[in-house]
């Protein structure tokens, strides 16, 4: 049997987990009577929840006599180390751009990172239905990009067609609308090439991801570099390392007690796989993403997968609010340490250190998403506890110098934001890097600005720009320090006391700002309420309650009316709090804190710093 194993990359919504959807409808996946859901292979709650895809997924199509292996991939930054490790599983890719908004910076890393490995690249022009669709500058684009990422000649040659995903058809020529995906299929069987791969050699494979069965532990998912694996076998697993024969370290050995291969979206079990494909290997207890599973009699380790550092860490910390435990089912530090532990198994591009408190861990990751997503997995599996501001992670330079990472940040916004997006982004030390205007009354920025400056900008930005403003960032570079930066320009309402919000109460400090609770809310002292409307903190009562009297009067049976208050996500909660904040995470609240609760305390902290400044 004939194999292709490809990789589907594009930016975030550019329709690439909707083609694999038709993908799998057109190759006979499905009957014709089955019931399925849209993006199938966002499986994951969080993923339909946010409409985006977080974990690399296999699945595999057969179109005549060929098998289709296809990795579904994040198109978010965030997530690139996803995207790193299952690269090494494919020969080729399909890189999808959106027909009116053309490459955008997650495009880039991704499309560099394949291009790098010398992957075969076939581009998909999508969403050529859309009106504003002009698939012909997009084409030249891409074109620019490829040189810009230093395509080979034969990667620059690289077939195109014209796609819809959500109509399910593919084209050659613009000038013959397609009617289905056969075309694609058949440029996957033509461009991409089948697994160079040795069927007769000892049995080699490098472990690219990482899933987990109750009933059969971890299970490694690879492709087969070399030689066959049968059930029953025994192969040894060898420690991390440089590639090359293993010497006389130790390695590990155990026996395949099951053994899966992909069809459709289903894991099919089969008692052997031979060189090229992808299959799922349980009954190694020490496996972990990386290692390379061998024959016991020719130890040789494969090159490990390269993933770029993490860029920002969060301190997570154990719940110790007034309110802890009341909510949560995980709350002492031996559970939160666990927990994390467990988490470096399979999401490679995270870091856990344990600090001088054995209640609190530093997590550093790539993006305040990535470090979110975590956060909020964790919370909804019952656990609670309580997170830090977001900082930077330095770097010393070649002559000693201090290096913080700079992004690449693209803003789509209308013509008339221009002004205060610019205005904004001045202070963050943003440097503008080229401006276009692609029509429509639309301009699209690109500007490198220090991460520091990022954090925060988000909520700004989209009030600033009433909504109708686009921004995407990813990685750049290490750069030279860029000095101090403007922080949060207002202070927050802070409750003096405990007890339950009352409606009276914040009907009166709405006038002085944002308020984040509603009436019913329980609130503690320390606790973050709202938002001022000037500089500076301020301690208030959202507690109290209205005088009763016998006198009656038209102002004391005025009506309530209350706006809305700010709905506190954790994303927002990252970007807004500053040093001496926490958040705190349970499994049905997300509450913003101060770290010294006390009023008293807080002014004798701020009494101390200010003291160390002027000395």
């Amino acid at each position: 049997m004939q194999i292709r194993n490809i990789a589907i990359i594009a930016h975030v919504d550019h329709g690439k987990t909707t083609l694999v959807d038709q993908m799998l409808r057109q190759a006979g996946v499905f009957r014709a009577n089955q019931q399925v859901s849209e993006r199938v292979m966002d499986s994951n709650p969080l993923e339909r929840e946010r409409g985006i895809t977080i974990l690399s997924k296999n699945t595999a199509v057969r179109w005549h006599d060929t098998k289709i292996n296809i990795v579904d991939t994040p198109g978010h930054a965030d997530f690139g180390g996803e995207v790193e490790r299952i690269l090494r599983m494919v020969d080729g890719f399909l890189l999808l751009v959106d027909a009116a908004e053309g490459p955008m910076p997650q495009t880039r890393f991704v499309a560099g990172k394949a291009l790098a490995l010398g992957l075969k690249p076939i581009v998909l022009v999508n969403k050529v239905d859309r009106q504003d669709a002009e698939p012909l500058r997009v084409h030249d684009e891409v074109l620019q990009l490829f040189l810009d990422l230093e395509a080979t000649q034969e990667q620059f040659n690289c077939p195109f067609l014209y796609t819809s995903s959500r109509a399910g058809t593919a084209t050659v020529d613009l000038r013959t609308p397609g009617t289905d995906l056969k075309p694609l299929f058949q440029t996957i069987l033509d461009t991409i090439p089948p697994p160079v791969a040795d069927p007769a050699g000892p049995f080699q494979m490098l472990v690219s991801t990482l899933d987990y069965s109750s009933y059969l532990g971890r299970i490694a998912i690879g492709r087969i570099e070399r030689g066959r694996v049968r059930v029953g076998e025994t192969v040894a697993l060898l420690p991390l390392g440089a590639p090359g024969p293993l010497g006389d370290g130790p390695y590990e050995q155990a026996r395949v007690v099951k053994l899966f291969s992909f069809d459709g979206l289903e894991r099919v079990e089969v008692q052997e796989a031979s060189a090229g494909d992808i299959v799922a290997l349980a009954g190694l207890a020490g496996v972990e993403i990386g290692k390379t599973v061998t024959a016991p009699d020719y130890l040789e380790r494969l090159a490990g997968i390269a993933v770029e550092e993490p860029t920002i860490s969060v301190d997570c910390k154990v719940n110790d609010s007034p309110f802890a435990g009341r909510e949560g089912k995980f709350v002492t530090g031996r559970q939160l340490r666990e927990r994390l532990f467990r988490e470096l198994e399979k999401n490679v591009a995270l870091r856990v250190e344990e600090t001088d408190d054995p209640q609190t861990f530093t997590v550093s990751g790539r993006g305040e998403l990535h470090l979110g997503i975590l956060m909020e997995t964790m919370r909804r599996e019952g656990f609670e506890f309580q997170v830090s501001r977001p900082r930077i992670i330095p770097r010393e330079g070649p002559n000693g110098e201090r290096l913080e990472p700079y992004e690449e940040l693209m803003i789509d916004c209308p013509e008339g934001y221009l002004g205060v997006v610019m205005e904004k982004l001045g202070p963050r030390r943003a440097e503008l890097l080229d401006m276009k205007n692609p029509g429509v009354g639309m301009v699209r920025m690109r500007f490198k600005i220090p991460a520091r400056g990022l954090l925060g900008y988000r909520s700004e930005f989209l009030t600033d720009t009433r909504g109708t403003g686009v921004m995407h960032h990813r990685f750049f570079e290490y750069g030279p320090w860029a000095g101090p930066l403007s922080g949060r320009s207002r202070g927050v309402l802070v409750a003096d006391r405990e007890g339950v919000a009352v409606a009276y109460a914040l009907f009166n400090l709405q006038e002085r700002g944002t308020m984040f609770v509603k009436p019913g809310d329980a609130v503690y002292e320390g606790m973050v309420v709202g938002e001022n409307a000037r500089t500076g903190d301020m301690d208030v009562n959202p507690s109290k309650e209205k005088k009763l009297t016998n006198m009656r009067t038209t102002a004391s049976d005025e009506m309530i009316m209350l706006e809305p208050p700010r709905q506190v996500t954790l994303e927002l909660a990252l970007e807004y709090i500053e040093d001496d904040e926490l958040i705190e995470v349970t499994p049905s609240s997300i509450r913003l804190r101060k770290r010294a609760l006390g009023a008293t305390e807080r002014r004798k902290l701020a009494r101390n710093a200010r003291a160390v400044e002027e000395s």
